[in-house]
């Protein structure tokens, strides 16, 4: 039988009857992310889902000569790069379902994207390339549906490629992921000969046909040069079954064959669980395998009530509640996602049960502010269409709603919050500054917008270099949002490595006599101090609480008691910038134990400056030396790189602290100490090392003495500075 993708187009009716909630009427709804690495077709595939489901009236690709870009790809920057920066929404109709579909980044860089998708998401697609396999992102994209327990199904793409092999694929899905994973497909024919799949389940062959492969062409009989690997297939997914489902392993060890419904029922119950996953194949490019993968969404995925979601109840120490998921329970619901549009913050939300009505008011449980609900839409990619309701299991976007990524809602008489999502640490810094100081204005407006939308973009202004920092999760990461600040605010930045903050102590115990005076007319200043500088242990300083230590030990009134402050507040001032870099001082008792003074000419200013300068001019001969900040970093990476990646961080001046293997010796951990200063451009380094397998993340540990060449080379950079500063 032939049929097309007229069908379902014409299927396409009213706005009411099209998005109708979970229990309205028996219709199907399923919400989908579609995730895996950088470049394996995730964009493409949502083009032509969009255009057999009746969405979208022509294909364009994501770098296709036509110039348009995939519809997905609504940023310019996406678009010319040619990758998904933001994820995007859209929904459509595929035979009695809704489905909203989230297109999510493969680039590591943006996780974060793909972290909130899924964390919203009942159900997701991972898109595997056919000739590379799993690859970096898969095993990230793995470990995040696995944190939120996301029932998935997997499509094997690009099988129209040379090179590509679907069984090793299954076997990386396998052996690296630790899935449970078997082809409910076979592919027709590889690389340039691809033109359909064989449907196990049903023994049927399934050619694509027309201009854009919208014609489906059934045969119920199967090529003979593939009947004894569709059987072979059909029993390796028979005994994968039966290892989780107790139905199909009783048919199994009676050795009775079962039925198509009898492995779909239990392709469905253990997909659910997460004890399985149905693979498909395809190739999304050339229009091969997207209607059947539409079959397995509605087939194998869940509806929004049979995926387990869970609330804190805050009444009663955030104990977990499950949502139920029906319209006719009180309002919950998510704001997983912000955006600035030019009509104000557009907060995307995803519906968990209760209602969402235009015109009423709903509670955020996060700050107890009211809000009316003035315009709810629905989204298509960077299209809107209105809508004036939605119900449980909905994504919807909403307009004048001031709040922030992850907070819940509810109509006022819940006390429930919905989890929060896990956001990684930003690896990477970069200090930024307007080009023009007229555009300090915008550059501060496009901060204060890009940190509230991204959560793993942070920014600080150093104390002491007063520099400001953007930390994001790479270098592309922020690159990024720099082209982003041109071309949105017309801010052009300048940018450079943020200067690693350096500290001096002393390592010797030094002795000062120092006498102030000066005779200006009237009054004049005079003071005199005595006592000794001293190297403070770290013990010390962990016991005092703070860094440095002033030990008054006069006798008499030689300095009279008043100036004792005035003497510590000198030695402060001299501990603000040391003699060596013009860093901070820190490991330093300064002990005073005798002085004089004038009855007319001392004052506390005297006292101040005399202290001092008596702390700096003893410093130069206390032996001193120049800390830097130590980070603690922790690498993981998969066993096969751990000789290039100790070499890498020993290159880097590291100290290995340790390394752990993980339990099926698939991955290590290592654990080390490493100069910030040498940090730079590590993430490039481990990512072009490893494939893109390998993961770092770092934090302050300590500051230590920098080798001995560093600091005459540091010493000498300050001292071109001053110069240059002083010409």
């Amino acid at each position: 039988k032939i049929y097309s993708a007229a069908a379902a187009a014409a299927a396409i009716t009213s706005t009411s009857s099209r998005f109708l909630s979970t229990e309205s009427g028996g219709k199907k709804h399923r919400n989908i992310g579609i995730s895996a690495h950088i470049d394996s077709g995730k964009t493409t595939l949502t083009e032509r889902i969009l255009y057999y489901t009746g969405r979208i009236n022509s294909i364009h690709d994501v770098r296709g000569k036509d110039g348009v870009g995939a519809k997905m790809d609504s940023m310019d920057l996406e678009r010319e790069k040619g990758i998904t920066i933001q994820s995007a929404a859209t929904f459509c109709q595929w035979k009695d379902a809704h489905i909203n579909i989230i297109d999510t980044p493969g680039h590591v860089d943006f996780t974060i994207e793909v972290e909130r998708a899924l964390r919203v998401l009942d159900g997701g697609i991972l898109v595997l390339c056919g000739v590379s396999g799993v690859q970096s992102q898969s095993l990230t994209v793995d470990r995040q549906m696995k944190r939120y327990n996301v029932p998935r199904a997997a499509f094997v793409n690009k099988l129209d490629r040379q090179g590509s092999n679907p069984w090793k694929v299954i076997d990386d899905l396998r052996n690296q992921l630790k899935l449970n994973a078997a082809a409910v497909q076979i592919p027709i024919g590889l690389e340039s000969e691809h033109e359909g799949i064989v449907d196990i389940l049903e023994q049927k062959a399934i050619r694509f046909k027309g201009d854009r492969g919208e014609v489906l062409e059934e045969v119920m009989e199967i090529p003979d040069e593939l009947k004894e690997l569709v059987e072979e297939k059909r029993e390796e997914l028979i005994s994968r079954l039966a290892d989780v489902d107790d139905d199909i392993a009783e048919l199994f060890l009676m050795e009775e064959e079962p039925t198509v419904q009898d492995l779909k029922d239990a392709i469905r119950r253990q997909t659910l669980t997460c004890s399985f996953v149905p693979v498909f194949m395809g190739s999304a490019f050339k229009n091969k395998g997207v209607q059947p993968l539409l079959d397995g969404v509605l087939d194998y995925l869940p509806e929004p009530h049979e995926k387990a979601n869970f609330a804190l109840d805050r009444s009663k120490g955030e104990q977990e509640v499950q949502v139920t998921a029906s319209s006719d329970d009180p309002l919950l619901a998510l704001a997983f996602k912000l955006e600035e549009t030019p009509f104000g913050q557009l907060t995307y939300m995803r519906i968990y049960q209760g209602m969402l009505k235009k015109g009423n008011h709903i509670t955020n449980v996060n700050d107890g502010k009211k809000i009316k609900l003035a315009r709810i839409v629905r989204m298509h990619s960077d299209d809107m269409e209105e809508i004036t309701e939605a119900g449980a299991g909905e994504v919807v976007a909403m307009f004048g709603i001031d709040c922030k990524s992850m907070d819940t809602f509810s109509d006022g008489d819940m006390n429930f919050a919905m989890s929060s999502m896990f956001v990684p640490e930003p690896v990477m810094s970069l200090a930024v500054k307007p080009a023009n100081t007229k555009m300090q204005n915008n550059f501060s407006k496009a901060i204060t917008k890009f940190t509230k939308e991204d959560p793993t973009l942070r920014v600080k202004v150093d104390s002491e270099t007063k520099e400001t920092v953007l930390s994001g999760m790479g270098e592309l990461h922020l690159e990024v949002y720099i082209e982003r600040m041109k071309r949105e605010y017309e801010v052009e930045c300048v940018t450079g490595q943020p200067k690693v903050n350096y500290k001096e102590t002393i390592n010797t115990k030094q002795p000062f006599d120092w006498l102030h005076k000066k005779q200006t007319g009237g009054s004049g200043q005079y003071a005199k101090v005595m006592g000794f500088i001293e190297p403070l242990s770290e013990a010390e300083r962990l016991e005092l609480g703070k860094s440095n230590e002033f030990d008054n030990r006069c006798t008499g009134t030689n300095i009279p008691p008043e100036y004792y402050t005035s003497c510590e507040k000198g030695m402060n001032d001299a501990m603000v910038e040391g003699s060596l870099v013009g860093s901070e001082v820190e490991g330093v008792r300064v002990v005073l134990q005798d002085g004089a003074s004038h009855a007319v000419d001392s004052s506390d200013m005297a006292f101040r400056i005399c202290m001092a300068n008596a702390i700096r001019d003893t410093m130069k001969s206390a032996n001193p030396s120049i800390l830097e900040p130590v980070m603690a970093v922790e690498v993981e990476i998969p066993t096969d790189f751990q000789g290039s990646v100790v070499a890498g961080l020993n290159r880097r001046m590291g100290m290995i602290q340790s390394s752990d293997m993980n339990d099926d010796g698939s991955g290590l951990k290592i654990l080390a100490e490493v100069p910030l200063a040498n940090m730079f451009g590590y993430s490039t380094e481990l990512r072009s090392m490893t494939q893109g397998k390998g993961e770092f993340s770092m934090e302050y540990l300590k500051h230590s003495p920098v080798m001995r060449d560093t600091q005459e080379e540091l010493m000498k950079r300050y001292k071109e500075e001053m110069e240059a500063k002083a010409a």
